[in-house]
């Protein structure tokens, strides 16, 4: 009884699977029970994380735009730091969406026998998805859980807090009190996350039989994969040609942060060695001190990878074929969900969701694969800090021209007077 006191949920959720698979394979000639009598305690489960979608994203993009305060400190740096993120954050999504596309296209990822399920794939023009990007109303949009416009309102709001300056303190401090009991709901949630997905892989294994064990290998095998590709080549262009540094000495100085952050999962517990390291390779100080705080919140190139490869995959077990329009969808999605991503275990389950509704997948494909997200986890932080480490040495480049520029500039007045 001791041992299991000490195991952690990563462990519980991965003893759900498995006892869930187990469970679906004695159920297998009786797949009407577990539909039935198991899966809607699944069902509550989805339904619990769909709840806390809209309020997660609101209140913690709107608290990650507020703590951006003090870019008009920093200037330039902060602006370039943050569109530096979130092109990475793209390139690195569409990687995403590539290979898992190329999986599919191999016919690498089942399709399950789903009943019941009504899905029909949307073809509005680029324009009408634009415009629908931004509500007429807020409360429709929070009560359709329409995703992109919830970032839309939460940027709105996050910038109108910023503008507002002083008179609108009071209602900052109520939004981040919102954030933490927000916090708290959703660390409970997550606790019960063991049970959910015992309950579905349980129906899933009973109605589709053993082989969609096999192919959650193949989606960790694809996702990492993409991680291998987005760190050689977004991080070594990067490196090599904007940092102007040798890309085997950057892997060798961030290997240190690089091993703590697969093996501990936490970007925030990695900040003070990823720091470090940082600074040993030419970073400066106070460029890296604002720099990479600001990347554990809101870069998420490896998180971003995570997505692209589950909706395709999730989207193919349904039988359901992804348009080019839909793939934008997630990509613009994902890449402004890194703002507001919760810096909590679990909380990429919860942006998943998000993705999902915003391109009309069932949120229940979710249970596939969140027995093994560990796994996935463990390569998608230590993506995010390579990536941060990047942008500190980056930014540590165009601050220094910067003022090489302005001292010469001091310099040349200085002769002529």
């Amino acid at each position: 009884m001791k041992f299991l006191k000490k195991l952690k949920l990563p462990a519980w959720i991965f003893i759900g699977l498995i006892l869930g698979i187990l469970a679906g394979l004695c159920f297998l000639g009786n797949p009407d029970f577990t539909t039935n009598y198991i899966k809607p305690f699944g069902t509550i489960y989805i339904n619990l994380l769909k709840f806390l979608v809209v309020p997660v994203v609101l209140t913690s993009i709107i608290s990650g735009v507020v703590s951006m305060g003090d870019i008009k400190r920093v200037g330039s740096v902060g602006w370039k730091t943050i569109v530096y993120y979130l092109c990475t954050t793209v390139v690195a999504i569409v990687i995403g969406l590539a290979f898992a596309s190329g999986a599919k296209a191999l016919n690498l990822f089942p399709v399950l026998e789903v009943s019941g399920l009504e899905y029909e794939a949307s073809s509005s023009s680029v324009m009408d998805v634009i415009v629908n990007i931004f509500p007429s109303n807020m409360w429709a949009s929070f009560t359709d859980a329409n995703m992109l416009q919830v970032i839309v309102i939460a940027l709105f709001l996050g910038a109108g807090i910023l503008m507002a300056g002083e008179k609108a303190k009071p209602f900052a401090t109520w939004i981040d009190s919102v954030y933490a009991v927000i916090m708290k709901i959703m660390m409970m949630i997550i606790k019960i996350t063991p049970i959910g997905v015992f309950c579905l892989m349980c129906n899933v294994v009973a109605v589709n039989g053993p082989s969609i064990v096999g192919s959650l290998f193949l989606v960790i095998l694809v996702a990492y994969l993409a991680y291998i590709v987005h760190f050689l080549v977004c991080y070594g262009v990067s490196v090599r040609c904007l940092s102007g540094k040798k890309f085997g000495k950057f892997v060798k100085g961030i290997w240190p942060a690089m091993s703590v952050a697969f093996t501990t999962t936490s970007s925030a517990a990695t900040l003070p060695l990823t720091i470090e390291c940082s600074n040993d390779m030419g970073a400066d100080p106070e460029v890296s001190g604002f720099v990479l705080p600001l990347g554990a919140t809101i870069n998420m190139d490896g998180t971003a990878i995570y997505q692209g490869v589950a909706a395709v995959f999730i989207a193919t077990c349904y039988g359901i074929d992804l348009t080019i329009g839909q793939m934008a969808m997630i990509v613009m999605t994902a890449t402004l969900a890194s703002i507001g991503t919760a810096g909590v275990s679990g909380a990429g389950m919860i942006m998943l969701a998000m993705v999902l509704e915003t391109v009309g997948l069932p949120v229940e494909g979710i249970a596939l694969i969140a027995g093994v997200d560990k796994l996935f986890d463990m390569g998608r932080t230590t993506l995010n800090i390579v990536g941060d480490s990047t942008c500190a040495l980056y930014m540590t480049k165009l601050d220094q021209k910067r003022s090489a520029k302005k001292l010469a500039k001091a310099g040349a007045a200085a002769s002529e007077e």
